[in-house]
């Protein structure tokens, strides 16, 4: 995961920003129920090449609004680090912004 932390993390979030504006398909189902359901999705995440910026959005299932009818988002999560925009889910560990959303997301 060190790949994406060694770059410039504002470049990173509009490379983010750009892909998921221009309709990346990302996996947004099924959300993990259980202990069991997420961490298939973390293997699958372990398994990428370091730098696999798009596969870590895809397996994530980033969107880039709130999501559910619950209107879930990165800034109610746990592994969202407010001062920092970063998801320090160290199997994403990407930059992200408050108002996105992922299916790793947990309160």
């Amino acid at each position: 995961m060190g790949a994406i932390q060694g770059k410039d993390s504002e470049a990173v979030l509009k490379e983010i920003a750009e892909m998921l504006e221009g309709g990346l398909e990302t996996q947004t189902e099924p959300f993990p129920e259980t202990a069991v359901d997420f961490a298939r999705v973390l293997d699958e995440l372990r398994a990428l090449e370091p730098d696999d910026l798009k596969g870590r959005l895809v397996i994530g299932g980033f969107t880039d609004k709130p999501y559910g009818p619950d209107e879930m988002r990165c800034q109610e999560c746990i592994y969202f680090l407010v001062h920092r925009k970063w998801c320090d889910l160290p199997e994403l560990a990407v930059p992200v912004e408050p108002e996105w959303w992922c299916r790793l997301w947990k309160i």
